[in-house]
């Protein structure tokens, strides 16, 4: 039996009429001409974070693979279903509550793992896990966060969380990481499988700009003991063999935008260095060798199914395999123990012309047959998307770019208010369906355009 969730504020009861309230909150607003801080249309979110956020930090958000083909497929899925209303039905009490992971949540979504996105704001993920904890939902923290998992708990003790693992080419420290999820208080490890090998993305390719290459993205990592000892090793390498690494490296010729970065990995230096001085970081060979050292173990694309065992000798949390496309992996993850699966393919952002996750997102359901939960994310922009992937099959739905968006155009409040919209938009198209929980979500609730 499902625990219940125990919040401040008692975000469980504060779902229950969230589309009533937030849609009155907006219009009473609205009276004395305040309108929201983001706009609740998703193109309009989208267009909106792309005046907000810097060319390099919009490109490496919103874009994807390739052409992007992958994208709009995962848009256009949607787009092949729709939902059937059936009026006459009371529908004036909703619950969106489901069990996951052995707690009664108060909504089915969460918050997908995005890194690098002090890139869309400076309070970063504490700012979104703040706004995920206020609304009583799970924050998917990422691997290549920009504040240290500690830092966000601290910020939002009473959030619940997951821990994203990017497996690293070092068990050591792939199990130091995990050891600091569990004592940070994640409730389950998400373990990111399609990424082994960076995708191709067209819009970072033409930027020139990769931002772990500036030390951002890489808190995790440079907070780690095991990750600082694979910096202190890799400088006190040999002056022969660093400067062979050096003159193998293309030149990097001296402009603003290289002094800058200088600058900016000189500051992410302090906690290698133990000095806040930008001056003596610069100095210091160490914040430029963290991000060496970053690129070289960040990923192993020789992770095999076997490996995953590993992950139950260094943490004894839950584990849900993300990035499950097809339905024969699904259930070869079962195999391999799975906690639950996330059935991704990384918003589009790996391969170019891939499936779309909706597409397979039934077949994988009837087979796993409710052994697992599945989560589900890539094209969700709204609430009647969360309602059609949970009447697919779905456990829960993730949020991704959404949110991003949000931050970047009013931070903490903006997060907020996406999330709410997606909340508010879903509830009353469980309504409209004519049904009041989201167990009653099923096929029958849609029909096929």
């Amino acid at each position: 039996m499902a625990q219940s969730i125990d919040a401040p504020d008692d975000p469980a009861a504060a779902s229950r009429g969230i589309s009533r309230r937030t849609q009155s909150d907006i219009y009473r607003a609205g009276i004395s001409g305040t309108r929201p801080r983001v706009p609740v249309d998703a193109d309009a979110l989208e267009a909106a974070a792309r005046k907000a956020l810097s060319a390099e930090a919009f490109a490496y958000i919103a874009g994807g693979a390739g052409a992007e083909r992958t994208v709009a497929a995962n848009r256009a899925a949607f787009a092949r279903w729709q939902v059937w209303p059936r009026p006459l039905r009371d529908v004036s009490s909703r619950d969106l509550s489901i069990d996951f992971l052995g707690v009664r949540r108060p909504t089915p979504l969460v918050l997908a793992p995005l890194g690098v996105i002090e890139m869309a704001h400076a309070d970063a993920d504490l700012a979104v896990a703040r706004a995920a904890a206020s609304l009583g939902v799970p924050y998917t923290l990422s691997n290549q966060a920009s504040v240290p998992m500690e830092e966000v708990r601290d910020a939002a003790p009473a959030g619940s969380r997951m821990f994203q693992l990017y497996w690293s080419s070092s068990d050591e420290l792939n199990a130091s990481l995990l050891r600091r999820a569990e004592a940070s208080g994640c409730e389950a490890v998400v373990v990111t499988l399609d990424t082994h090998l960076l995708g191709w993305r067209t819009r970072d390719l033409d930027l020139a700009y990769l931002p772990f290459t500036r030390a951002m993205g890489i808190a995790q990592y440079s907070s780690d003991p095991v990750f600082q000892q694979l910096v202190r090793e890799r400088v006190r390498a040999s002056a022969a063999s660093a400067a062979e690494a050096v003159d193998a490296a293309p030149p990097v010729r001296l402009t603003p935008k290289a002094v800058a970065a200088g600058v900016r990995i000189a500051r992410k230096g302090a906690a290698l260095t133990g000095s806040p001085s930008v001056r003596e970081n610069l100095r210091s060979p160490l914040p430029r060798a963290a991000v060496e050292t970053f690129l070289d173990v960040f990923s192993t694309p020789a992770l095999t199914w076997d490996d995953l065992a590993k992950a139950r000798q260094w943490t004894s949390l839950p584990l849900i395999l993300k990035g499950i496309v097809h339905p024969d992996d699904a259930i070869r993850a079962l195999d391999a123990g799975a906690d639950g699966i996330w059935i991704s393919n990384h918003g589009g952002r790996q391969i170019d012309q891939s499936v779309p996750t909706l597409d397979v997102l039934p077949t994988i359901a009837e087979r796993i047959a409710g052994r697992v939960p599945i989560v589900f994310d890539s094209g969700v922009r709204q609430g009647s998307d969360a309602v059609i992937a949970l009447a697919l099959g779905a456990t829960a739905v993730a949020l991704g770019r959404p949110y991003a968006y949000g931050l970047g155009v009013a931070g903490e409040a903006g997060v907020a208010e996406v999330v709410r919209n997606v909340l508010a938009e879903l509830d009353i198209t469980l309504g409209l369906a004519g049904l009041t929980s989201i167990a009653e979500l099923d096929r029958h609730a849609l029909r096929e355009a």
